[in-house]
Parts: structure tokens; C-alpha cells; sequence
């Protein structure tokens, strides 16, 4: 039997791969672990490109893996971020706006996002609630 809930267990995954991402720049580590409909989680870490632009979120690595494989229906999305040696963590991670509108694309107003600094020192947001105004094409 798990030891830990369904968010603590995706929060495990998120500081996991976290230790995998590639920051040489921000020096900012970044983990993101995905939970589907179908029970799989999809992990991803941040990859920064000296063009700023070129590199990925770990929120957006998690969904690429999923939806490149053909998920398309997802429960939760965990996300941890700081520097490297930093445990736990001092602050919370919160998706960027780019991330933020990427998610609403594949995911509803309800879709649980859990921003943690630690196993058991997280919180709980909607969708809805880190990005009010989502635009979605008519």
C-alpha cells in the first residue's frame, strides 16, 4: 500500500525528475509530474537553450510526452522548482503564462494543480484559479 496520497505521490515524481533538468543558465530546477485518466504519469523537466525562447517548461515536457503517445485527458499536474541543492524547497512554483494557456488546451477550468515546496508542504489550486481569463478559440 502507497504511503502517500495521489498528490503526494505525484509530487514525489515532480522532485524526482527535477534532478534531470537541464538550467546551466537560471540555474533554476524545474520537475512537473502529470497524472492521466488512464492511471499513467507523464514526467518532464525543464531544458533552457541560450535562446531564452527555444527551451521548455517542465509543465509543457510532462504534457508533450503524454500527448505524444495519445493521452489526451488528464486529472493533476504537480510542479516543484528552485535551485538544484535546495531541499525543501523555498518557495512554491507556479506555472508561467505560456504554461498556464497550454494546460487550458487540453484541460478544463477544474483541473487540480499542485504547487509544492516539499512531500508534505504543498497547495492545492484550480485551474480556473492561476488563470481566470483563459483564451479558448470559438
Amino acid at each position: 500500500m502507497n504511503k502517500y496520497t495521489a498528490e503526494q505521490n505525484l509530487i514525489e515524481q515532480a522532485l524526482d525528475v527535477r534532478k534531470n533538468a537541464y538550467a546551466p543558465y537560471s540555474k533554476f530546477y524545474v520537475g512537473a509530474a502529470l497524472l492521466a485518466d488512464s492511471g499513467i504519469i507523464y514526467t518532464g523537466a525543464n531544458a533552457e537553450n541560450s535562446a531564452y525562447p527555444v527551451g521548455i517548461c517542465a509543465e509543457r515536457s510532462a504534457f508533450a510526452q503524454a500527448l505524444s503517445v495519445g493521452e489526451r485527458s488528464f486529472q493533476m499536474l504537480a510542479i516543484v522548482g528552485g535551485k538544484i541543492n535546495e531541499y525543501p524547497l523555498k518557495n512554491y512554483c507556479s506555472p508561467c503564462g505560456m504554461c498556464r494557456q497550454f494546460i487550458s488546451e487540453f484541460c478544463d477550468e477544474d483541473f487540480t494543480i499542485i504547487l509544492a515546496k516539499s512531500i508534505d508542504d504543498y497547495k492545492i489550486f484550480r485551474l480556473s484559479e492561476l488563470l481566470p481569463y483563459s483564451f479558448h478559440e470559438q
